[in-house]
């Protein structure tokens, strides 16, 4: 589910970039250059006093060697890597993973043994006074060296020296070194060690060397893998603070915390992978550097898609351009962690194996599968050469499908996908509550392991996507007719969405009489996802880089026009305000769809405390499930919200022509406001159960529901940012198209106050959400001044500079003038003292130095 999205990775680059170099740099000429002692991380001379010894004095009869990436050789207490001259200069890539961790509960959430804690690009050089120097390759810039600029781009771009190792030995044949890796492994060394966040994050003091050592290092063809043991001085959090730090009992019981780390240094390919050009209208992860030539005018940012290295074997290229189907070169392999409970395997693996019939769009058969872990102790679920779908023990409710890919070509090498043993709870409760008024299986608190089985399936398709190179689509669910999500037929036949990226969870707008079954309830590999893979790892023609741009744009130009259901959309790329693009939501009509998931909501809360009844629980589940009913509400509430002040964002090419943005149209934004008059702020007494409410919560101690549901919409409504949007929005495409925030005030102020020309007695909740107007549009007005230290991430509306104020102004001075002519036939004695009090709000918000 949660994907950490739309970083990108700037990284390494191809052999023509400035920062590689192909001979060693020198150094300036009568200096001694000074670099790092591995493992000291203190200044030394990097001179070999001695120089390089005989390799037999070095690498002696009692060597234990084995041969691989790097020849490994391991001499008594000490490690040896014989680096063949082959290797210096090429990338490798170093991934450091927790093999096993202290008990903890991180930052936001707990760390565990299988998960990332730092990646970087490395390359060996020959230095100097007979020392190896280890580089991290940090830049971004790249230029042919055949151009005068890749001169200014090299002089900018200097690679930084992490390590250096005095050459222990030459090799036999003289065509390597040997270098003594020991102590660097052994040591506290950023490169292939804790990133400096994670040991911020459990509050690490310094290593302990006396209590870290080298558990083994093993070496394969085109990656050595190393394992380690850390032990760190440790305190334990001192209090809150703007960075928590986290809480882990080790450093309470012996002021020390103790780490088993893997780092897998994996050699990228000689050759990257031909780069397919990143395009907006399909959702794959982006990676780029900066491009200079001398023939720009400007500065390129190439952008391209990530992806697998999916080749056709060489017989059959032709074939698989003509559309054949193929097998690959080599097939993707996910394997499934042994720590996984033996029932979830068959269908993790199921919900891997779904996308072959994608990449059977793409041209090939047998694409990708999904395996047990095999039986063999030459693998390691820690080696970079294996994809692993890791299994937590955890109460964190929630998996992600992250990936390791080449920075100079976007290649994926692999992906350990994270499983939350407790994500079952979180699916459970979203079946709940979202399906459980069609599908009597889902009314109960365990549910049988098919089910759930089932439900794990969808899980593991939606974070294999990912770690395909795919981001969320939470357009996919938009291009749904909500009346076809209420045809048995058309759903069961085609989905209720056509992309298990989207996060569109399940049918919510299918009603009990519909008769729709289980496989039109739950979310599958559609329209979209097939066509994107096939964007993505199929044939595209062209032979230059123009040729291959204009045929991909014509591809997808002309599959979007031929089903629609394969349009891209989603929030993380930057417009939040696209009401097609929302996560949780279905359909192209979210009132309508919002108004059939609240009849369901009904429906399953007058049946809520039969189907959560467990023995010997004191309502522990009815607690948690009503809490979650509530939450479904608010989220209907906030898909509705968007539309109001929405912006459409479609991308287009300047070939195709056509606006980019545009508003979501006026009658769609007043009906939203209908629906939230109707369903929000007329109070929702259907979620009043004071049966359910005597029996979970305390009122002197809990927030009532029903009014936080009420004032929230309220305030989402009428945020700062929309207003002024809507504003902006009325200048920019016109006030027929566009709802103003003036028109949206009337309408609200005109529904919230009804009872204003109506006379009936106003309740408490319809009390609570006027003041809860008054006093928002007072904040607007007289903006609060900050106390204390306040700090604000990212920007919001500058209230002062817009039209807000003098709008909140003349609305506050037109209901003062109706309150005051209501108050005296009203009858009922809580709501005229109710009016007197908004009457005195109101003075006090249009002058605050009223007395």
């Amino acid at each position: 589910m949660k994907k950490t999205l739309l970083v990108l990775v700037m990284g390494a680059s191809l052999s023509t970039y400035a920062q590689r170099p192909t001979t060693p740099t020198p150094t300036t000429p009568g200096t001694t250059p000074t670099t790092t002692t591995p493992g000291t991380g203190g200044p030394t001379t990097g001179r070999s006093a001695t120089g390089p010894k005989p390799y037999r004095e070095v690498i002696t009869d009692k060597a234990v060697s084995k041969k691989g990436l790097f020849t490994v050789h391991k001499v008594e207490d000490k490690y040896y890597f014989e680096i063949p001259d082959s290797v210096m200069f090429r990338e490798i890539m170093a991934v450091t993973r927790f093999v096993r961790v202290p008990a903890n509960s991180g930052v936001g959430r707990a760390t565990y043994g299988g998960e990332q804690t730092n990646r970087q690009t490395l390359a060996f050089e020959r230095g100097p006074s007979n020392n190896v120097f280890m580089r991290v390759i940090t830049l971004i810039s790249v230029a042919d060296s055949t151009h005068q600029i890749s001169k200014a781009v090299s002089n900018s771009n200097l690679n930084p020296i992490a390590a250096a190792f005095p050459i222990a030995a030459l090799g036999k044949d003289s065509t390597s070194v040997v270098i003594d890796v020991t102590d660097f492994f052994k040591g506290d060394n950023q490169v292939v060690g804790l990133s400096p966040n994670g040991k911020r994050s459990f509050n690490l003091g310094p290593l302990a060397s006396d209590r870290s050592y080298i558990q083994s290092i093993n070496t394969f063809p085109i990656n050595t893998e190393i394992r380690t043991v850390k032990t760190y001085t440790a305190m334990p959090s001192s209090g809150p603070s703007l960075f928590p730090t986290s809480s882990v009992p080790a450093a309470n019981a012996a002021g020390a915390v103790t780490f088993e780390l893997n780092t897998s240094m994996i050699i990228l390919p000689r050759t990257p992978m031909a780069r397919r050009y990143w395009d907006r209208r399909v959702g794959f992860f982006p990676d780029q550097f900066i491009k200079y030539s001398d023939a720009q005018q400007k500065v390129d940012e190439e952008t391209f898609a990530v992806r697998w290295r999916l080749e056709p074997k060489d017989e059959d290229v032709e074939r698989w351009k003509r559309g054949e189907l193929v097998e690959p070169k080599k097939q993707i392999i996910y394997y499934i962690d042994p720590a996984t409970p033996k029932q979830w395997v068959p269908y993790l693996i199921k919900g891997i194996n779904d996308w072959q019939k994608a990449f059977e769009a793409a041209g090939f058969k047998n694409a990708i599968v999904g395996k047990e872990w095999p039986n063999d102790p030459d693998m390691s679920m820690e080696d970079a050469r294996f994809s692993v779908l890791r299994y937590f023990a955890s109460d964190v409710e929630n998996a992600y499908g992250p990936n390791v890919h080449d920075p100079r070509s976007g290649e994926i090498l692999e992906s350990h996908i994270g499983w939350y043993h407790n994500v079952m709870k979180l699916l459970h409760d979203w079946y709940l509550i979202q399906t459980a008024a069609v599908n009597p299986r889902a009314r109960k608190m365990k549910y049988d392991d098919d089910l759930m089985g089932e439900l794990i399936r969808f899980v593991s398709s939606h974070e294999v996507g990912h770690t395909l190179g795919l981001l969320h689509n939470m357009g996919s669910s938009s291009r749904t007719p909500v009346d076809s999500l209420r045809n048995k037929k058309w759903v069961e036949a085609n989905g209720h969405t056509a992309s298990i990226m989207d996060y569109a969870r399940f049918n919510y707008v299918a009603q009990p009489e519909d008769n729709i079954t289980e496989i039109g309830l739950f979310p599958r590999i559609g329209d979209y996802d097939v066509w994107a893979i096939k964007w993505g790892y199929g044939y595209i023609p062209g032979n230059t880089e123009d040729e291959l741009k204009k045929n991909s744009d014509q591809l997808i130009r002309t599959s979007i026009a031929q089903n629609p259901r394969r349009w891209f959309g989603t929030y993380e790329l930057g417009n939040d305000n696209d009401p097609r693009s929302q996560r949780e939501d279905l359909s192209d009509n979210s009132v309508k769809a919002s108004e059939y998931g609240i009849k369901n909501l009904k429906y399953i809360l007058n049946n809520l405390q039969a189907w959560t009844k467990e023995p010997n629980e004191i309502n522990e589940s009815l607690n948690e499930m009503y809490g979650q009913l509530v939450g479904q509400y608010r989220r209907y509430v906030g898909h509705v919200t968007t539309n109001v002040g929405g912006v459409y964002e479609t991308f287009r090419t300047a070939e195709e022509g056509g606006a980019i943005y545009e508003p979501v149209p006026k009658s769609t934004q007043k009906n939203a406001v209908n629906f939230l008059q109707s369903q929000v702020f007329e109070t929702p007494k259907w979620l009043i159960n004071k049966d359910i409410w005597n029996r979970v919560s305390n009122p002197g101690e809990t927030a009532d529901p029903v009014s936080g549901a009420m004032e929230a919409g309220l305030n989402s409504l009428l945020s700062n940012d929309r207003l002024a949007r809507m504003q902006t929005n009325v200048e920019r495409f016109g006030a027929d198209k566009a709802y103003s925030a003036i028109e949206l005030l009337n309408d609200v102020q005109s529904g919230i106050f009804s009872e204003l020309t109506s006379k009936k007695a106003i309740d408490m909740y319809r009390r609570g959400v006027q003041k809860a107007y008054v006093d928002r549009l007072n904040t607007i007005l007289n903006p609060p001044t900050p106390t204390g230290t306040t700090i604000t991430f990212g920007s919001s509306t500058n209230v002062n500079r817009t039209d807000l104020p003098a709008i909140a102004r003349a609305q506050l001075t037109k209901l003062r003038a109706q309150v005051a002519a209501a108050i005296p036939t009203t009858t009922d004695s809580m709501s005229k003292i109710h009016l007197q009090d908004l009457q005195e709000r109101i003075k006090r918000a249009l002058d605050p130095n009223a007395k």
